[in-house]
Formats: structure tokens, sequence, C-alpha cells
């Protein structure tokens, strides 16, 4: 019978207890929120709705088509041309999501004879890029520089280190200066995906990269998402003006896929604009992180020190995390869960999201609905 190995599938995922499914929550959903990645508290901010509402009006409700043909506004420029100067970059180019800007970076810089050298806590899409990738993948150990440079070492010809700056499961930062010195000691190229970094860390909330001394390094490419901490949809691609050029006329996914929807873009264009105005928020969302960590260790939980602004708690089991989850919602918290196969180690985890609009009451409710209901 057609596709009845899916039933196979389904009864195994059942039998190890990784069944996922669809939750849809209400507009105005009484839960406390742990759970999005809105860190910044900006995805209902009345401006950040403005200026999607304004976008739309002035160019509809969608970009039409493909950014070389008629999916490219002036909104959009606008929006490439402040984020790059944002971010400290040379030059940017947005994508209809991040997971597309991250296929597109790692897939159009790796050609035929090129090694990309992948770090083995990688986003998911990082790693799909390498697997479309016309070059060979070496994965390496997690936040480990010296194991980057043993890789590039062996191998003569175009190269490229590629990893996370802050990483999603556990919230712990890669260390990208030394993995940029790895680099430029063999002359490879660094694309990092700075999803969890923006609107986070560096001055002001620039990113991971710009902490690091390493905004607009000629060998540096950075993937951004404008659906966290700029609480909109997208993403886009950073670096040197020749590599986004480059990107134009060779990533598959900005060639063939329809351009970012004008509200997206105007809701990111406004989001950044008030991050501008506000820096103070950056500071907010690790402070908050911080006190999240000290409270949930201080109540005996087992807490990752975060480096940016997520929170992860081990739990036992895939079973308890899910059930513990659950317990959460019941009490009035949304908490993320994290489960093998979504993380490498295969350790399960609650994830939890420090956003810089969360009061100390709701900090101090949060704790205490975690730990009353650890399993």
């Amino acid at each position: 019978m057609a596709f009845g190995w899916i039933d196979e599938q389904a009864a195994a995922r059942r039998r190890a207890g990784l069944v996922r499914s669809l939750r849809p929550r209400p507009a105005d959903s009484p839960l406390l929120d742990l759970a999005s990645n809105d860190y910044l508290g900006l995805a209902r901010h009345p401006e950040v709705v403005a200026g999607a509402q304004e976008a739309a009006r002035t160019w509809g409700g969608g970009a039409t088509g493909s950014r070389l043909v008629t999916g490219t506004t002036e909104l959009h420029t606008a929006l490439e041309h402040e984020l790059a100067a944002f971010c400290g970059f040379e030059a940017a180019l947005v994508f209809s999501s991040g997971y597309a800007a991250n296929l597109a970076a790692v897939t159009a810089l790796a050609p035929h004879g090129s090694l990309i050298v992948s770090d083995a806590g990688n986003h998911a899409s990082l790693i799909d890029g390498c697997r479309l990738a016309r070059g060979t993948t070496q994965v390496v150990g997690h936040a480990d520089p010296d194991a980057v440079r043993k890789a590039l070492g062996t191998h003569d010809g175009p190269a490229l280190a590629v990893s996370d700056t802050v990483f999603s499961v556990d919230g712990d930062a890669a260390p990208l200066a030394d993995l940029a010195e790895a680099c430029r000691e063999h002359g490879a190229g660094l694309v990092v995906d700075d999803a969890h970094g923006l609107g986070v860390l560096g001055a002001g909330g620039r990113g991971a990269p710009h902490a690091a001394g390493l905004a607009g390094a000629d060998d540096v490419v950075v993937t951004v998402t404008l659906s966290k901490s700029l609480g909109s949809q997208g993403g886009a691609v950073l670096g040197p003006a020749r590599v986004v050029e480059h990107l134009v006329n060779a990533a598959r996914t900005f060639i063939f896929d329809t351009g970012l929807a004008p509200a997206a873009a105007g809701a990111a264009l406004a989001a950044l604009r008030l991050l501008g105005r506000e820096p103070e928020r950056a500071a907010r969302a690790r402070e908050v992180a911080t006190g999240l960590h000290a409270r949930l260790t201080a109540a005996g939980l087992e807490a990752v020190r975060p480096d940016a602004a997520v929170v992860s708690v081990r739990a036992p089991s895939p079973e308890e995390a899910v059930q513990w989850a659950a317990d959460c919602r019941a009490a009035g918290l949304f908490v993320g869960c994290f489960r093998p196969p979504s993380v490498p180690d295969g350790i399960s985890r609650l994830r939890l999201t420090a956003r810089a609009d969360l009061t100390e009451e709701q900090i101090e409710r949060a704790v205490q609905v975690i730990g009353g209901t650890r399993p």
C-alpha cells in the first residue's frame, strides 16, 4: 500500500513517546508565555503592529513574486540597508525565512571541492544547508575551535566553518573570536547563525558577531532571523557586498522563492528602529535570563547558565519532559519542551525564553510553577 511505511513510523513514535502535535493558541492566551522566541516583547508592540499594517496598506498582502521579478519593494531595500548598518556589515539580503537564509548562505558558499566544518550542535537549518551543499561536510565537537582548526588543516581548497552564535537548545554561546582565528589560519570563511543573538547580545542588541569584534569582517557572513527579537517573520544574510551579490545570483532559496510579505518587512523595520531607540531592551533580556537561572538553581533544578536569552532546564526523560510541560500549561505557564530527536545529546529539557518585557512578579511565578510541577 502506498505510504504504508508511514503507519509503521507513527507506531514507532508512539511507542517511544515522541509523537508531536499542533496546538493552536488563541489570540489572547491566558498563559504566561515563556515558550516563544519574542525575546524583546515586540511582536505585539503597537509600533511593530502599525509597521505591518502600513506596509500591507501600501504594498498589499503579498510580495507578488520572487525577489528578482516583482518581490523586491522599496521597503525590502530599506530594511536591508538599515539592518546591515545596525549590525555593522556592508550589505544585507532579506529572505522569506531564517531557514531559507541559512540554506542560501551555506549552499551558495560551499561549491564542489570545498569543505564545510559544522558544529555538532548546529540548528537543523544549518545542517540541512550542509546536506544540500555540493561541498563535503565534516561535523566536529560542539564549540571546539581546535577541532575546527584540525579539520580545516586536512583540506586544500575552499573551506567554510559553520556555527550558531547562540545554540537554541541550551542557550550557550559559541567562541566566535576563536573560531574566526582558526578559520583565518587556513584562509577559510566563517558563516554564523545569529538567530538567538540579534537583539540580545552586542551593544544595544547588535548581535554576537558585533560583540566579538567580527562585524564588517570580509571573511565573516552572518545569518539572522526577523522572527525572534524583531517580532516579525523572515530572515537575512549579512556580510561583504560581494557575498550578497553572489547570493543574489546563486542562492536558490533567494532566486526561486517568493519575496518576504511586505507586512513582515514593515514589522521588522519598525522593530529594528524601536530597538535602536531603546537599546536597554537587550540588556533587560539578558538580566531576565540570569535571574531565571539563579532562581531555578536555587530551587534545586538543573538549569544551564544562559549566555543570551535561552534558559534550559533538564528533565529526567522524554515522557517526563512532556508531562512536565503539560503540567506547567495546566498551571498557567507555557514553556517549550525539547526532546529527541530535536536534541542531539538525547537529554530532554524544558526550554524557557527570557523576555525583556517580563516583570519580576512573572519571573517568580514562573519559577514557582516549574518547581512545583517538577517530575
